[in-house]
């Protein structure tokens, strides 16, 4: 029995030993792959290793759009793309490219050449050629850039629908800004760089654009490649983060209509740039701002925000400034009078003239008069009596009002007023720069600037910060809202406010802003009209030029909008603020009031002129009897049997009658309207041209005449 335990041991330890020894192979095993991989393959391996490894990619962010204060559109980012070819791309195709039975080069050309149309097959095959020649690792395919439903097309392409290494087809992706309303505000919204920067962000250049740059870029997300299930699979690690979006408070309405009136005046004066800005009176929101220069004859556009960022010698706006001042001060009273001679002045050895001195000049008027007739001499004489001998208290009165407070605008390189003090050792202040500071020479202020001080005329007194934002967006929730800013409580006494106020109606009604004076509803304002310096040469070099101005507010019992004006260097007609700038001021008020002021119906009187019975046009008599029975208008067509049809206004009905249509013959179309006269005249053989809009008034080839086919027959519509 002993025999046989020690023997079931010795076989125990016997396979015990064995599997030891089994498990010490398997260790050997993996130590030595695990050395020959780490040291001995090292190399291969990490080859191996490299080529399983795709690059993580940074997703691009939206950048948030911008929109106007009634949420139309006003910039938005559209993707674009850059290609080209890389010939030393590795395992580039080359013998597939000049000898493969399809994915050729004569068949990457024919769909390249009708697909972008910048070059025929043949020379698109001899441009990619010269690329080849080139072993260029960045050939431009196209010149130009692509968006993204062509780039997928393009991509299916001969050749191109290759791998990226077998192609050498690759494409840099860039952003462009699109505007739907096209150069409405455009300055003021910015623009951006097309390049995506490092880290895939767009930036802002100028505008609102660069002011909320970083609001507006977004964050960058990132996705990683991965291997599953034998393939390639994208998978996004980190979700990109879109910008926010911008609630400007621009009206595209009133901008529209700004935009059109000041265009139209630059046009007919030929003038070589132009500002227009328009505030809402109690918030200080910019409803419009357009800032357009001649580009070439004839041609405006928007290059340069001049409305904010020019630091410009106001010219005669500034004297309501002056005369703000003295009335507060009580060194001057609107009846005061001054003398003001023959319209030439000399102080101090320098020449002052008035705008009338080749008629006489004004000789003594009041001082309310030296406003409504922009006196330079009235007030700076006016001035002069008060603070010659203490001009430090002038000044800190316009300091008091605060036309020198920064206003903090949200348009970066905005300008700032600079207005001198007696005091101020690093400007130079001479004899003469009291009475010419006095009407709006040797000081700069922005046209921006001004707009504020006559805004807070009509606000009662308080001058508020013109903001061009209302609110900040995300996801369609309001994030920040903006509200208005005060920078002064009140500018000056409510004395002294009426009389200003008085003689801002007076400039309209009595004075030089006589060609803003509207039946629609009053506007008070003041004209402006100022030389332009010509740098060292002062005013005399090379002619002189002219900026002319008007900034006012309308209403004026109740200013619900404040506006200023500023065209520069007009090259037709006098240069006038009141009948330029102040004609483009009055439009703007009258359209805008005609857009969205309120008219209760029931106050307006019946027009005593006004016909009963509408002007009807000709045309096909079953259309034009089914509209009059929806509008029930009475008429009279017993006698009528023809297919087209004439109209006799009458005190109570509408005649319709038969026109008589001879074969060969031309019709008499007049009193139809475009589409009916046209359809008529085609029909029997004839070319037509249309001039105006409404009824056709005459037709150049006289009815009766025999036709001659194809014949153009010229109708004028009015």
């Amino acid at each position: 029995m002993e025999g046989t335990g020690e023997s079931k041991n010795s076989r125990t330890l016997f396979y015990y030993f064995l599997v030891v020894l089994a498990l010490s192979l398997v260790v050997v095993g993996i130590l030595w792959c695990t050395f020959k991989t780490a040291f001995v393959e090292k190399v291969k391996w990490e080859k191996i290793a490299e080529s399983q490894k795709r690059p993580n990619h940074l997703l691009l962010p939206g950048r948030g759009n911008i929109y106007s204060a009634d949420g139309k559109l006003m910039a938005t980012s559209v993707p674009r793309y850059y290609m080209y070819l890389d010939f030393r791309a590795d395992g580039f195709a080359l013998d597939t490219l000049l000898k493969g039975k399809k994915d050729n080069i004569d068949s990457l050309c024919y769909y390249l050449s009708r697909k972008l149309k910048n070059r025929n097959a043949k020379a698109y095959k001899e441009y990619i050629k010269r690329g080849l020649k080139t072993k260029s690792r960045q050939f431009p395919l196209y010149e130009g850039k692509v968006s993204y439903s062509d780039l997928k097309e393009i991509r299916k392409f001969p050749f191109l629908r290759l791998s990226r290494y077998k192609s050498g087809f690759y494409v840099k992706q860039m952003v462009q800004r699109q505007k739907p309303f096209g150069t409405l505000a455009s300055r003021t919204i910015g623009d951006i760089y097309g390049e995506i920067e490092e880290g895939w962000a767009t930036k802002g250049k100028n505008g609102l654009e660069l002011q909320y740059d970083t609001l507006l870029r977004g964050h960058a997300g990132l996705s990683s490649v991965r291997r599953v299930g034998g393939s390639w699979t994208n998978v996004v690690e980190i979700d990109p983060v879109d910008g926010m979006d911008i609630i400007t408070t621009i009206d595209i309405t009133i901008q529209d209509i700004t935009e059109k009136s000041l265009v139209d005046k630059l046009k007919e004066i030929d003038a070589e740039s132009g500002t227009a800005v328009v505030m809402e009176v109690e918030t200080g929101e910019i409803k419009a701002i357009t800032n357009m220069a001649r580009i070439r004859e004839g041609v405006y556009g928007e290059t340069k925000n001049h409305a904010v960022a020019d630091e410009i010698e106001p010219g005669s706006t500034f004297k309501v400034a002056s005369m703000m001042v003295a009335l507060e001060d009580g060194v001057v009273t609107p009846q005061d009078t001054v003398d003001v001679g023959n319209g030439i002045y000399m102080y101090k050895g320098a020449r002052m003239t008035d705008h009338n001195a080749n008629h006489g000049g004004y000789h003594r008027i009041s001082a309310e008069q030296a406003i409504w007739y922009s006196s330079n001499i009235g007030v700076a004489k006016l001035i002069l009596k008060a603070y010659e001998k203490n001009p430090s208290r002038y000044v800190e009165g316009l300091y008091r009002i605060g036309l020198n407070k920064p206003l903090n605008l949200e348009i970066p390189g905005a300008g700032r007023a600079k207005i001198r003090h007696p005091k101020d050792t690093a400007s130079y202040w001479s004899k003469t720069t009291l009475p010419w500071m006095s009407f709006g020479y040797e000081t700069q202020i922005p046209p921006i600037y001004t707009l504020a001080f006559y805004n807070a005329i009509a606000n009662n007194g308080k001058m508020i910060r013109p903001i061009f934002t209302k609110a900040i967006s995300h996801n369609g929730k309001i994030v920040k809202e903006f509200s208005t800013d005060v920078v002064n409580e009140s500018i000056c006494s409510p004395k002294t406010l009426e009389e200003i106020k008085k003689m801002l109606l007076g400039v309209v009604e009595n004075g030089t802003g006589k060609a803003v004076h509207s039946e629609v509803m009053r506007i008070a304002g003041k004209t402006g009209t100022a030389q332009i310096s010509q740098g060292k040469a002062g005013y005399k070099a090379g002619g002189v030029s002219h900026q002319v101005a008007f900034c006012g507010y309308f209403p004026a019992e109740h200013p619900k909008y404040s506006c200023i004006v500023v065209i520069r260097r007009p090259r037709i007609g006098y240069p006038s603020g009141g009948t330029m700038s102040g004609g483009v001021c009055k439009n703007i008020a009258e359209k805008i009031y005609a857009s969205s002021f309120p008219l209760k119906l029931e106050e307006t009187e019946i027009d005593s002129m006004m016909q009963k019975i509408p002007a009807v046009k000709g045309g096909e008599a079953e259309a034009l009897e089914y509209v009059m029975d929806k509008l029930d208008i009475d008429y009279e067509s017993d006698k009528v049997e023809g297919q087209w049809v004439a109209t006799e206004r009458r005190e109570k009905d509408v005649l319709i009658k038969d026109i008589s249509i001879k074969e060969r013959l031309v019709p008499n179309v007049v009193g139809m309207g475009a589409k009916d006269a046209v359809f008529l005249l085609e029909n029997v053989g004839l070319k037509v041209n249309i001039t105006g809009i409404g009824k056709v008034t005459s037709q150049s080839i006289p009815a009766g005449r025999t036709i001659v086919k194809g014949q153009t027959v010229a109708l004028t519509l009015k």
